[in-house]
């Protein structure tokens, strides 16, 4: 197994959605949680398309003021985007750097407010 199927297993386990974008915009993968949850945009068919088909003019103007932040220096990776009150939600966005810390795309990733009740270590 190669180290990409480690961190593909991951990131399909997650419960809410994970959207990866390329520079270009091109929307290059999708956890199960966002082609589930982006289904009334195409779900699954919307990988290889551009974000911009699904954004407006002020979402891509933060998006690219975003971009422009990471490429200002590797230290600069993770932006608190969104609130999502109806899912209990903050969205980020997150930047992807190869191994020599350059910039080579971005995705959104959500995170829950809302604390886990399940009991410790629980196997059912």
């Amino acid at each position: 197994m190669v180290l990409s199927d480690f961190f593909k297993s991951y990131v399909d386990t997650e419960d809410t959605p994970v959207v990866m974008c390329s520079m270009d915009y091109k929307i290059v993968y999708m956890n199960p949680c966002a082609v589930e949850r982006y289904e009334q945009y195409g779900g699954k068919d919307i990988i290889g398309k551009t974000l911009l088909l699904f954004t407006g003019e002020e979402a891509k103007s933060k998006v690219d003021a975003v971009i422009e932040w990471f490429r200002e220096s590797p230290e600069n990776n993770v932006v608190f985007a969104m609130r999502d009150a109806e899912k209990e939600t903050d969205i980020y966005m997150i930047a992807l750097r190869d191994e020599k810390k350059d910039l080579v795309g971005f995705c959104s990733k959500h995170r829950r407010r809302t604390n886990d009740i399940n009991p410790l270590y629980e196997i059912s």
